[in-house]
């Protein structure tokens, strides 16, 4: 059988919603790796958010983080690293505008730390960002934002995320990529132009020398429609955003709270 790279989102896919993954999801993925198949955590969190499942997970193989901004392995130098920032000339425009897009919250995030805005501290979740506690040093200001950003993470009250995407979009001139994580919370993520999760794995699959053919994806949210529809096979989990459906090619026979994701795999390679 031909080695498969296997795309996995994390949240609202991988992760069920208390952000664990089942004992049984985790000795399923490490049976596909056994057989020699490339697990790749695919997701919009940033390395810090999401290094503690890669090693739960006992994967060795690359990463995608950030959307598509950041494809790297954990803790070791790699040859193939990329890694794109957004100018933060957008950063500066979309703080400007802070109050009239109901931001609860506005970080500009990078490989190894962030800075978050903090006028409704109460709203934000440390855990979001991987640290216990934001201390002030980590709070928003616009005298530390010196360098280009891997990507812009928000949190909005406004009740319709999708609309507020598209807003944002064409405030900006359409001049970066605008989209939606997975999961409960109410979270704008905020890459490049042109880079998504597909600009990933196309990246990624010439770096390993593996053809599209190869490429199974699972996701649930807006921000996976550009790898599903890129993938050979990409399955929207049954929990999944009714945006993603017309990009998907089989839906799973279970929600994410259910191992989807597992049960899939089981059915394909166990």
């Amino acid at each position: 059988m031909t080695k498969k790279v296997i795309a996995i989102d994390l949240d609202g896919t991988l992760l069920q919603s208390d952000n664990t993954i089942s004992n049984y999801t985790i000795e399923t993925i490490k049976k596909i790796q056994e057989q020699g198949h490339l697990v790749i955590i695919t997701t919009g969190r940033p390395y810090r958010m999401a290094i503690e499942y890669y090693k739960i997970l006992g994967l060795t193989t690359p990463m995608i983080n950030f959307n598509g901004s950041l494809t790297h392995i954990p803790e070791k130098k790699w040859e193939w690293e990329h890694s794109i920032k957004i100018d933060k000339k957008y950063l500066f425009e979309v703080l400007k505008h802070e109050k009239s897009f109901e931001m609860d919250f506005i970080a500009s995030e990078y490989r190894k730390n962030f800075y978050v805005t903090n006028h409704h501290p109460d709203t934000i979740k440390p855990e979001l960002f991987g640290v216990k506690k934001v201390t002030p040093n980590m709070v928003l200001i616009p005298e530390k934002i010196t360098r280009d950003p891997n990507a812009l993470l928000m949190q909005t009250r406004a009740k319709d995320k999708y609309q507020l995407a598209l807003d944002i979009k064409k405030h900006l001139n359409d001049a970066i990529e605008v989209d939606s994580w997975g999961g409960p919370l109410n979270i704008l993520e905020c890459s490049p132009k042109g880079v998504h999760k597909a600009y990933a794995l196309h990246y990624l699959l010439k770096a390993l020398n593996k053809s599209q053919d190869d490429l199974i994806a699972f996701g649930d949210e807006h921000n996976d429609t550009e790898m599903l529809a890129f993938a050979k096979v990409g399955y929207a989990m049954k929990n999944a955003n009714k945006i993603l459906l017309p990009y998907a090619d089989q839906m799973t026979d279970f929600d994410n709270n259910q191992d989807g994701v597992a049960k899939q795999l089981e059915k394909l390679f166990l």
